[in-house]
């Protein structure tokens, strides 16, 4: 995998894994003050599921570049095999 293939892989990993992290342990405020969302969170915790989004999407990097590099898969292979 070229790094600039590695680059782009890597941001989408953790752009999905941030969606998929942002609702966790999300809690409405009772009762917001004048001028509140009444559906934002109490206490959005940004920083910590930066950090949870950044070892997931780590992990699964590392692996998804370990079948790429060690197995032989490529979309350039895939594509020879099928004659596409």
């Amino acid at each position: 995998m070229n790094p600039v293939t590695a680059v782009v892989v890597f941001i989408i990993i953790w752009w999905l894994t941030l969606f998929l992290v942002l609702p966790w342990g999300v809690r409405r405020m009772e009762n917001p003050e004048e001028g509140h969302d009444q559906g934002a969170p109490a206490r959005p915790l940004l920083a910590r599921k930066l950090l949870i989004t950044s070892g997931i999407t780590i992990v699964l990097f590392a692996v998804i570049f370990g079948v790429i590099e060690w197995s032989g898969l490529s979309l350039r292979a895939l594509a020879d095999r099928y004659h596409l």
